[in-house]
């Protein structure tokens, strides 16, 4: 039953996981600019939910087959030159440099490669998934870490890319991740709380809008948004969690900071997206708390 519902998590974030990358290429753009809606190759994303369902590359470059290069024999036909003789001198044919045929074929390349980077998402969110699993059991606020991961790596995508956490995607979070709790809170065996989570949204929301305040260049107030949804979760297993949750994502972003400095990368007032350190964060108190609530 255990090895089960592991097995059944580790699914379900890799079933989500691979829609992450075409939700993220759609999203990772700057704020004056539209949602991405044609692939990288110029073809309309078509699909599910208007296309933002669907996997990373369009139906037709997904479909579409590579020209083949004809035979470098077929490129130049062969022509015979008449021998020299004496009413005309011999003239040579041949140009002084390499003749360049006027119908070269372009290289074949794939405008919307599916490789390894696409298996990225499925796999963290795959890891995630079976790792709160298995520490936090069949009990009912399992649900709500599995419907929130992968909105959870796609968020954190989009900021390592375009350093921006949208609203589309942290407003609902924020309003639903209390109302998915309350429910888990109703459901029995649950090893949280409700009030907790809620305080604990609010008090992370103010605590980053605080610092927003203070240095607006060093903190957005996309991750002021985020903090409501994740001090929820955390809040949900006490004001220690919470503390651990957040000391890890600012331990994480100071180490990754210090990183890009040494390296010559960076300097001390580069800018560098903070909510993959904030997700990060979480996700090791969520861990740690479902552990410590197990009986």
């Amino acid at each position: 039953m255990f090895v089960t519902l592991i097995a059944v998590a580790a699914l379900w974030g890799a079933a989500t996981g691979l829609l992450v990358p075409r939700a993220a290429y759609r999203l990772s753009v700057e704020p004056e600019e539209p949602w991405r809606d044609r692939c990288e190759a110029g073809h309309e994303l078509a699909g599910p939910a208007r296309g933002w369902l669907g996997a990373p590359a369009c139906a037709a470059c997904a479909t579409a087959r590579k020209p083949v290069a004809a035979p470098a024999t077929d490129s130049a036909p062969a022509v015979d030159f008449a021998p020299a003789t004496d009413s005309a001198p011999a003239v040579d044919s041949a140009p002084a440099t390499d003749p360049v045929p006027a119908t070269a074929p372009a290289p074949a390349v794939d405008p919307v490669p599916v490789g390894r980077r696409h298996l990225v998402a499925p796999v963290l969110t795959a890891l995630a998934c079976a790792a709160l699993a298995a520490v936090t059991g069949p009990r009912p606020e399992l649900a709500v870490w599995l419907l929130l991961a992968p909105f959870a790596v796609l968020l954190a995508t989009v900021d390592a890319r375009v350093h921006r956490l949208p609203d589309p995607l942290t407003l609902p979070l924020a309003a639903a991740t209390p109302l998915l709790l309350l429910g888990a809170e109703l459901l029995p065996y649950d090893a949280g709380s409700w009030l907790h989570a809620l305080l604990g949204g609010l008090a992370l929301g103010a605590g980053y809008f605080v610092l927003f305040l203070i240095r607006p260049s060093g903190m957005g107030l996309g991750d002021v948004k985020l903090a409501l949804s994740l001090g929820a979760t955390l809040g949900w297993y006490g004001w220690g969690i919470l503390f651990v949750g957040t000391f890890a994502a600012f331990l994480a972003g100071s180490l990754y900071g210090l990183g890009l400095v040494l390296a010559r990368r960076g300097s001390r007032k580069s800018a560098i997206p903070f909510g993959p350190f904030m997700i990060g964060g979480a996700l090791v108190g969520l861990l740690l708390g479902a552990l410590s609530a197990s009986p």
